[in-house]
């Protein structure tokens, strides 16, 4: 049966949990739901990034630490709602090394009745084991139910000296269209998640042919993380052997460069020097 948060759970979760059932009024604050309930950090959490009116967790510990916070769902409808709760990982293609915080969460209940128009705080221990390297261990609370889904970040930095570190690999230089296409991989290679900038320049044999400067991508590397990505480039010359170079950057003095060549040539002139 849906726990509706009462004497199952244990004694430290209980005053949090019954003072949120039977006293709290739903609340029109929500982040990533729909219209009938929201998940969210509760508030008066943790004091680091967010903090306050949280739409993220943040934690900070060592090695060895447990680490405590509150997810409220807050119902705004006149029926009472039943969801779910699991943790999860926001990068489960990264090395177990430098998977994180997903698997390290402990939740005080993984089914929840919230009555009608009422808030319903469920307090949650995060575990960093004793063997884990620091840095940034990314995770998340994934809240389901009503046929939606609502997913929690968590934001763990376990303490000890930071590492930036990318590399740039797999770099090819193909025709699309008109154009051609860049198709290239990053890798975070250190300890924090990275937000990588990038810059594009291509020589010909006649000098440059394209120069784009650094700018922002619209990603987030978790440690050990490998994402495959594409440039375009619409206006690559018909004609021309080029030399094309990535040069990516990221906070904490990351960066790397990787290049890959690229000949042009028209159909027709391809074609007569096989005849």
């Amino acid at each position: 049966m849906p726990s509706r948060i009462r004497a199952a759970w244990t004694v430290a979760a209980v005053p949090a949990v019954a003072a949120a059932l039977l006293t709290a009024p739903a609340t029109a604050a929500a982040t990533a739901a729909g219209p009938d309930w929201s998940a969210r950090p509760a508030a008066g959490g943790t004091a680091g990034p967010g903090a306050g009116d949280r739409t993220y967790f943040y934690l900070e510990g060592g090695p060895g630490s447990a680490l405590q916070d509150r997810l409220s769902i807050v119902n705004r409808g006149k029926r009472p709602r039943t969801v779910q709760l699991r943790s999860a990982e926001t990068a489960p293609d990264a090395p177990s090394a430098a998977r994180g915080s997903g698997a390290w969460i402990s939740l005080a209940a993984k089914r929840v009745t919230v009555p009608a128009r009422t808030r319903a705080d469920v307090p949650f221990t995060l575990t960093v084991p004793s063997e884990t390297p620091p840095g940034d261990h990314p995770g998340a609370i994934v809240v389901t139910g009503g046929g939606r889904e609502v997913r929690v970040p968590v934001h763990l930095r376990v303490s000890g000296r930071a590492l930036a570190a990318i590399s740039v690999e797999d770099v090819k230089v193909v025709k699309a269209g008109g154009g051609a296409a860049i198709h290239y991989a990053l890798v975070n290679r250190g300890n924090t998640v990275l937000t990588p900038r990038l810059a594009v320049r291509a020589d010909g044999l006649f000098g440059e042919v394209l120069r784009r400067g650094a700018r922002t991508l619209p990603v987030e590397l978790a440690p050990g993380r490998r994402m495959r990505l594409t440039e375009k480039w619409p206006d690559a010359p018909a004609l021309d052997s080029v030399d094309v170079t990535l040069t990516v950057t990221a906070a904490g003095g990351a960066h790397a460069a990787g290049s890959a060549g690229y000949t042009a040539a028209p159909w027709g002139v391809l074609a007569g020097a096989a005849a």
